[in-house]
Formats: structure tokens, sequence, C-alpha cells
């Protein structure tokens, strides 16, 4: 068996005893467990007996964990925090039936740090949540138990994840769509929007919904265990009527909603779904605690993705994208993958995280989370080495204090720094063919962001991708302060996790660093 490392927990607080798991063989030579933070070797170890590794309290922030030993190495990473919803990595699950493995979904979201479950579809009907009993058939023809979905809310608690109840804010079912009809968003024509005769839809803001609705939502909590809810809606109506003639602004009435459930449930996590960026100009401000966007038509490149996560991010939430890798079902691992890495690295490189695994191990093909795909483990190692790099590097891509300063330093106007690639162009959007450079300010310091599109036909990101184009080694120039000499270090998920110095040399007023050739995406850290 693979030798690897298992955080006990998706998430630490600051008081919590962190411990890694060892899995696999260990080879008969003595091994030294290594705490790493943005390359920094923080504190060394030998390997203790047993597969549980105790390590020492960590201030909050995120680590990279190594296991070295006689030529073998195996990587992890952890994130200590006091404030666990300042981040979302979000996973799912969507099954939920007597004797299901629950320690195999608390697993997964601890070996990719996932600190908060979307329990997708696990209600009786869309506006009665527990009105089946212990055990039914959801409106979909699921079968649900109750008993699966404590268990599960249970060890996902012990896993450091918490859990959050789907629900959609506004539809009804048509058997109890007679008792709302009168709060129905009309057509033009009359008829109520709905999702074909599945569901119909009325006023998210109507009193009366609003008073049923929060009350749903804090049984399930005082039965279930929910630490929160993920709030969904469908993109539709914008603007509506209701049957006595009164016009709807359902961004307004969403907001609205959003108030309410906080007010009623004030300790619960709130996350409502912006379907392609609707209305996140009125819910970033809402008192939820992230803003998690669904992307369709026209977000379909990977600038695009860009676009939005930076708008997103100015509200000072956590930004999580419901980008859903429909390339798994009808192409190879290796291009799938490809896609999926695409996706990332410009999402984490613009502060952003990706919904796209759950249950034991899949991968999220389709918005009706059942529907899921069962990956190659190549794929599910892919996505275990970009995650540990996500979180290891957390203060170089989700602070919230992060902000694009690429126009302001590129480019031969400023002067200020640049990279060149010898036969390639270098570019401030997503170009086939290009390397895309985004330049942020953090409180560590400046991080380049390279994102390889050579050898791409286009940017889309739910396509599959071609292998990358050799990039060949890079030159960072870049304007350095008097008396002090830079320090520059560059990372990759693939080639080589951990940040790792290369040489700089002083050229009248610029500093000149030579960066190793890379696959996808390279992160480049400069310290002035």
């Amino acid at each position: 068996m693979p030798l690897t490392l298992l955080p006990t927990r998706a998430s630490y607080r600051s008081s919590d005893s962190i411990g890694v798991e060892v899995r696999g063989d260990l080879p008969a030579a003595d091994g030294t467990v290594s705490v790493w933070r943005l390359g920094e070797l923080l504190h060394t170890q030998p390997l203790q007996p047993g597969a549980l590794q105790t390590i020492p309290s960590l201030p909050p922030g995120g680590y990279g964990i190594e296991l070295d030993g006689g030529g073998w190495r195996a990587r992890t990473a952890i994130e200590v925090t006091d404030d666990p919803r300042s981040r979302l990595r979000y996973g799912f699950v969507a099954s939920y039936d007597p004797g299901k493995d629950v320690l195999a979904v608390a697993e997964l979201a601890r070996r990719l740090h996932l600190n908060a479950i979307q329990f997708y579809d696990w209600a009786f009907r869309h506006a009665d949540l527990l009105g089946g009993g212990e055990e039914y058939v959801d409106a979909l023809g699921q079968p649900i138990t109750l008993a699966t979905v404590r268990e599960l809310t249970s060890a996902l608690r012990q896993a450091g994840s918490a859990s959050y109840g789907y629900a959609a804010v506004y539809a009804v079912g048509p058997d109890e769509w007679p008792s709302w009809k009168q709060h129905a968003l009309l057509r033009p024509s009359g008829e109520p929007y709905s999702l074909e005769d599945f569901l119909f839809i009325l006023d998210p803001a109507a009193p009366a919904w609003l008073n049923h609705f929060t009350a749903e939502l804090a049984a399930a909590v005082d039965d279930l265990g929910f630490d929160g809810f993920h709030l969904d809606q469908y993109g539709y109506p914008k603007h509506a009527a209701t049957p006595d003639g009164n016009p709807v602004d359902v961004a307004a009435s969403f907001a609205r909603l959003i108030d309410e459930v906080r007010r009623e449930l004030p300790d619960a996590g709130l996350v409502f779904n912006n379907v392609n960026d609707f209305p996140t100009w009125d819910t970033a401000h809402a008192p939820q605690d992230a803003v998690y966007i669904e992307p369709w038509e026209p977000v379909l490149g990977l600038e695009a993705l860009a676009r939005v996560a930076t708008r997103a991010r100015a509200g000072g939430l956590p930004v999580v994208f419901a980008a859903y890798q429909h390339t798994y079902t009808h192409a190879s691992a290796d291009a799938a993958d490809r896609a999926a890495a695409f996706t990332m690295a410009t999402l984490f490189s613009h502060g952003a995280t990706q919904l796209l695994t759950g249950e034991h191990g899949k991968v999220l093909v389709d918005p009706y989370y059942v529907r899921n795909h069962d990956p190659e483990p190549t794929t599910m190692e892919f996505l275990t080495r970009w995650y540990d790099f996500a979180v290891e590097h957390d203060a170089l891509l989700f602070d919230t204090r992060i902000v694009d300063v690429t126009a302001s330093y590129v480019g031969d106007y400023n002067d200020e720094l640049d990279v060149a690639h010898v036969g390639i162009k270098a570019t401030e959007t997503a170009v086939a063919g290009a390397i895309w450079r985004h330049v942020t300010r953090t409180p560590e310091g400046i991080v380049v962001h390279l994102i390889n599109l050579v050898g791409q036909d286009d940017t889309m990101w739910d396509a599959p991708r071609n292998p990358p184009g050799p990039t060949g080694p890079g030159e960072l120039r870049f304007r350095f302060i008097r008396g002090r000499v830079p320090r520059v270090r560059v990372a990759d998920p693939d080639a080589g996790p951990r940040l790792v110095e290369v040489p700089v040399s002083l050229h009248g007023d610029h500093a000149v660093a030579t960066l190793p050739a890379f696959d996808v995406w390279q992160v480049v850290h400069v310290s002035l």
C-alpha cells in the first residue's frame, strides 16, 4: 500500500490536539516528521511508534506536513484556525441509505481538508423537509434514512467538518402548491414560474413562507444536527408579479430571506447559491458566511471565472464556485483532470475555491448531485495534491487582504515586475497559447501566478484540455529595494509542492531570477 498521511481532522482549532495518521507500509528506516509554513521549516521530530503522529500545537495558519526517511516521502497539509467559517472548502454528500459507510465520507473530508459538506437532497419534500418520518423516498425517488443523516453529521463533526443541509428557498411541489399558490411568481402569460410540473416557484420573501421556511430549518437543526444550510435557487425569474399584481424584485426578496434566516438561526452557517452570479451584488453583503456561485453560460471561459471571482471577493467573504466538470463524463481521465486543474488554478489564484468532490471519493459532473462521477484513482491522487497545496499556501491565496496589482506592476510603462519565457507571449488575460500572468499583493509579499495555456486551442474551463506545452525556464525581472537582498521562491502543486528558493542576481535597478519550467500553474513568491 502506498505510504500516505491523513490528518485526523479537516480543520483544527488552535486548542485542538493535532494528529496525522500514517497509512501504508513504512520502510525499515528511521523517519522524520517535519512541519513547514510557506517553505520555512518550523518543527521536526522523529517518527513516533504506531500510526498516529502527534504534532505540537501551532498558531493559526496553513501548514505542510512531511514524512521523510531513506529516500521516501509522504506529504499532507493542515489548517489551524479559530474562525472555521473564514474559509470554505466545500464537499458534498448525496445518498443516505441504511448502513452507509459514513466514516468513508468523513475520511474524504479529512484527506481533502473539506471543512463543510453540503447534504444534497436529504429532505422529504422541498416545502416539507421532515414530513416523511424516519424513512422515505424523496421527490425524485431517492431512498432516505434520517438515521444515516444523523450518523453523517456526527461523523463529520468529529472529523472537523461542518454539515450544511440543502434547502431550496422558493420551491414547492405539486402536493403542497395549493397551500402556497397565492404567493406564486407569475410569468407575463399568467402561468407560474416552475421547473416543468415538478416544482413551482413563489416569492421567497412572502411573510407566511418565511415563517414556515425558517421553522422547518430550525426543526432540522434540532433533529438532525446540521451546522447550517445551503440555500438554493434556480437563477430565475429576476422580476415577476404575484397573483395580486404586486411586482417582485427577486434579488431583494433573496436578501430579505437571508436576513430572516439569520435572525431566526443566529448560530447557523449560511451559504446562498448565486446562480450565474445572480444576485451576488445584493447577497454578498447579506448576513451569510460565504459567496457561492454556480457558473453557467456565458461564464464559460477561464477569464470569465476570474472576473466573477475577483468581483465576488470584494465582499470580504470566502468565495466558492460550483463549477461542474461535465468533462469527466465524456473525456479521458487525463484530459478531464487537466480541465479541473486549469479551473482550480484560475479559481485558487483569484482567491476562490471549487465545490468538486464529495461522498467517499466522487466528482461532481451535474447540478443534480446524485448523478456524480466515480473517478480514476489517479484523479483522487491529483485532487489530493492540489487541495494540500491550497491549504499549505492559504496565506498567499485566500487571505481577504490580498489585492490584484497586475495592471500596476507589469508592462513597459510600469517596469516594476514582469516575467518572460522564450518564444511565449505573457498576457494579463487568459489567452490560448500564452502564459497568463496574474500579480497580487499579499501580507506575505508579492505573488505572481503563472498559468500555462501553451498548447491549448481555447480557454474553456469545462472542456477536455490538451497536455500543456513546454514553457522552458522563465525569467522574473523586478525592481528591488536599495540595501535589501530580495528573495524569490517558487512552488507548483504537481512538481514542487513546497516553496523553494531560486537564485537572484542584481542588474542595475532590477533583480533577475530564473524560474523553473512548469506544467499548469506556478506560484512565485517575491520578498522584497
